[in-house]
């Protein structure tokens, strides 16, 4: 799966002009699963806060839903720490599509996500090796 924004995780490598500092990558991993999920999310693209919730949910068959609260406090402390950053409208008409604010992953975002699912990969296989 390729991510929006994709950058390297070592200070020293530049793709596309994009540099992320691995100090500031370790000060947010490990990840919760709320902010996991929300990256998964915008992973596939810019899209509003509602329908960020609405596709947490389906990720996880409805094990994580997202109320108001946690939802719009961790959209603001993610575009605090420079996971993600508002976007303009990708092209959403409807009810509403003017007022909302819409978010997409940053470069960090995306190397925080790929860096906590291999992380979490590493867990499971370690897991399945000791249960046989």
């Amino acid at each position: 799966m390729t991510l929006a924004g994709d950058c390297p995780l070592r200070e020293s490598s530049r793709t596309a002009g994009c540099t992320v500092h691995e100090d500031k990558l370790s000060d947010l991993l490990p990840l919760t699963p709320t902010v996991f999920h929300m990256l998964v999310a915008l992973s596939a693209g810019p899209t509003h806060g509602y329908a960020i919730a609405q596709e947490v949910e389906e990720l996880t068959h409805g094990q994580l839903v997202l109320g108001p609260g946690t939802l719009y406090g961790s959209l603001q402390r993610m575009v605090a720490s420079d996971l993600i950053e508002e976007a303009a409208n990708p092209g959403d008409d409807g009810l509403h599509a003017e007022r909302r604010r819409y978010y997409r992953i940053t470069g960090l975002g995306s190397a925080a996500l790929r860096a906590e699912a291999e992380r979490l990969a590493r867990a499971v296989d370690a897991v399945r090796e000791r249960l046989g």
